[in-house]
């Protein structure tokens, strides 16, 4: 027994790949003797192969069974080295699984696919940011970035990758090349606004370098430093703190408006901001705007143009992006007319 338990010891040292290719060369080369041994019983490769199978992994059916001695001799041997060796197989394989898993969970496995939205920089509103995402029906897959330990947020479309988003390979390996388009949050770990928004246009200088064309939403702490972001192509630029202020100022004079701002916000509240596709038929804004309405749609907007009510008889360009509130379901229905 001390030398079976030495030899097993070894065996689960050697190479995985040697492991699975000595478990192949097992069970051909069994299926081959068991022919040769007991050409009776096993009439024909399969019948051995399925013995041999049933036998190493312990299922053991009994439709087949050797019955001479030097079949029953071998199988013996198939009872100490090959349901061994099969089980050495399986724990390598259950552990191979387990290591993936908890590569992904310490956000050490690069991701591949595209279409995908980068959102660099962990915290609550990171947090949101992915519920939010996650409740709409255009983008399914996130990657986070950041330093921590292990992934911040579990869910099968949330990627975890983890290291510095000033490095080059790290913004590799959440395909930013391949992303739709990237989301930056100032780090709250550090103090310093000055220090926090530095840091955040060096993130921003590797993104451009990588990927010039995606499209880029970040997160800044003094409206006077988007100066110092000149140089590089950013598209939307939030201040987040003044963003709140002006919110609660709103909801301290108007009772209820900030309602109005979570519906308009979240695709999980009341009706929502959509964008729609323009129809043919349109030509001016008012044909536009009659259509929708008599949809239970209304138009608000043309890009970050408001004022289409007092453009009604204006033509329609081909290139309009229209923004409308409504709920989920005229959305669909209007998309799909």
């Amino acid at each position: 027994m001390y030398l079976i338990k030495r030899f097993w010891v070894k065996v689960i040292k050697l190479n995985t790949w040697f492991i699975f290719l000595s478990s192949l060369i097992l069970i051909l080369g069994s299926t081959l003797m068991m022919g040769l041994i007991e050409p009776e019983t096993f009439s024909n490769p399969f019948d051995a192969f399925w013995w041999v199978m049933t036998t190493v992994t312990t299922v053991g059916y009994g439709d087949f069974y050797p019955s001479s001695v030097g079949g029953r001799v071998y199988a013996v041997f198939l009872y100490i080295v090959g349901i061994g060796l099969i089980g050495v197989v399986i724990g390598k394989v259950v552990d191979g699984f387990g290591m993936i898993r908890r590569r992904k969970e310490e956000g050490l496995l690069a991701y591949k696919e595209e279409g995908h939205i980068v959102i660099i920089g962990w915290s609550q509103k990171a947090r949101f940011a992915i519920e939010e995402i996650l409740q709409s029906e255009a983008i399914k897959e996130v990657v986070i970035i950041d330093q921590l330990p292990k992934t911040p947020y579990l869910h099968e479309n949330v990627h975890y990758i983890q290291g510095d988003a000033t490095r080059e390979e790290v913004l590799l390996q959440a395909n930013l090349p391949g992303a739709r388009s990237v989301l930056l949050f100032a780090d709250e770990t550090i103090k310093d606004p000055l220090l926090t928004d530095g840091k955040t246009l060096l993130i921003v200088t590797t993104i451009e370098r990588l990927s010039p064309e995606i499209h880029s939403t970040v997160e800044i702490l003094n409206e006077s430093h988007i100066q110092n972001f000149r140089h590089v192509k950013v598209d939307e630029f939030i201040l987040s703190n003044e963003t709140i202020s002006r919110l609660a100022v709103r909801a301290a004079l108007t009772n209820g408006i900030s309602k109005i701002y979570s519906q308009l916000m979240s695709r999980g509240i009341g009706d929502n901001l959509y964008e729609i596709d323009k129809k043919p038929h349109w030509e001016t804004y008012k044909q536009a705007f009659d259509d929708l309405i008599k949809e239970g749609a209304t138009l608000i907007a043309d890009g970050d143009k408001m004022d289409i009510n007092r453009r009604m008889d204006d033509a329609l360009p081909n290139h309009a992006r229209l923004f409308v509130i409504c709920d989920r379901e005229t959305y669909e229905r209007i998309q799909t007319s």
